[in-house]
């Protein structure tokens, strides 16, 4: 493991210093300074994806293979507070109240970089975050991080970003940040390159009384990563016919949100999620990030759904179970997860709202 860590430090390091397309300020312009604070602390949701990120274009950039529709989850947050001072040597990380350094610092430091070249400041960071939910786990807390984490630290160098920008400076860090920068329902338009990749709201956090359940079964951190689990997308035998449909999807996914039409969503919120998970199990090595907790859950979730109840799952990159519903079903629906074996808890979300600074209200 500490091979690892030292080896993806050096990979990042290598490539911000030796490929203009990573993080020169040729890539993420210099944007003037303008009210330099130093000091900015931002709150981010996660996010659960309706229609599935896996697979990159562009690895370097996280330039995604397809598109993506998600809900932020408010009620879950991560909480990060950006720093740069005087007399630090490198940058540092506090995740969760513990001194951080490996592959999570060398992310961090690779998005500072970024903002440095933008803001023109030579100072490290100290970065602080936290979250109210469990890390590693499928419920996007990198997503949240790296929003919050793009919007804080921009704040703290002056530099004033559109919600596009940050959504693309975002999505550099980790790719389902960039949905976790604009509010509610979420598509991230995958362009092409730099500029044209980036997330936009298609409808706000009040839009939909949705609710996600989500099942936890596993608070431990999953064995392999979703980056990595990127990179083995392509080995898949599914994965092509899986972005080939993906347009179709898209389109029923945003038409089911706009309309409020729970049955059409449901439909193909399993299927992407099945589809993406089929992907996962045939790549080239294979990965598994259910549990047979999972799999209950799954299927009794079906089960509901034959009886009438308006229920569905999706499960992004790990083993917990993201039940959605609508508002007045949600609490015999809890309920009912709660009895099931292997639930070890149900965090409860509704549709939440934009990354902002932790001075600004909430939107959702």
């Amino acid at each position: 493991m500490i091979f690892f860590e030292s080896h993806v430090s050096f990979v990042i390091t290598y490539l911000i210093i030796n490929f203009p397309g990573f993080a020169k300020p040729n890539q993420f312009e210099t944007i003037p300074l303008t009210n330099f604070t130093e000091s900015a602390s931002a709150i981010a949701h996660p996010n659960i994806a309706f229609i599935k990120y896996w697979g990159n274009r562009d690895h370097a950039l996280r330039i995604p293979s397809s598109g993506s529709i998600s809900m932020n989850l408010g009620g879950l947050i991560t909480r990060t507070q950006v720093s740069f001072e005087t007399g630090l040597e490198n940058d540092l990380l506090v995740l969760n109240g513990g001194l951080t350094s490996g592959n999570a610092l060398a992310r961090v430091s690779a998005l500072l970089e970024r903002v440095r070249a933008m803001s023109g400041i030579q100072l490290f960071a100290r970065v602080q975050s936290e979250n109210n939910f469990p890390s590693g786990t499928g419920i996007a807390s990198s997503a949240s991080a790296f929003a919050a984490l793009s919007l804080a630290a921009a704040s703290a160098a002056g530099v004033q970003l559109e919600e596009r920008e940050l959504s693309r400076l975002a999505r550099t860090a980790s790719g389902s940040a960039c949905r976790s920068v604009p509010a509610g329902f979420v598509e991230w338009q995958a362009g092409k390159d730099h500029s044209s990749s980036y997330a936009v709201s298609i409808a706000p956090p009040s839009h939909w009384s949705l609710v996600d359940l989500v099942a936890i079964v596993s608070r431990e951190h999953k064995f392999t990563g979703s980056y990595e689990g990127h990179l083995l997308a392509g080995t898949s035998p599914f994965q092509a016919s899986r972005l080939k449909d993906a347009p179709k999807r898209l389109d029923i996914c945003r038409r089911s949100i706009l309309d409020r039409d729970f049955e059409a969503l449901a439909e193909v919120v399993e299927l992407d999620s099945n589809m993406m998970h089929a992907v996962i199990m045939t790549s080239s090595p294979r990965l598994q990030y259910w549990l047979p907790a999972t799999m209950s859950v799954m299927l009794e979730v079906s089960r509901w759904h034959k009886t009438g109840i308006p229920v569905c799952y999706t499960i992004d990159a790990g083993p917990n179970v993201h039940v959605l519903c609508e508002s007045e079903h949600a609490g015999e629906i809890s309920k009912q997860l709660t009895s099931l074996p292997g639930v070890l808890e149900i965090l409860n979300s509704h549709p939440g709202g934009a990354a902002r600074l932790e001075s600004n209200p909430p939107d959702d």
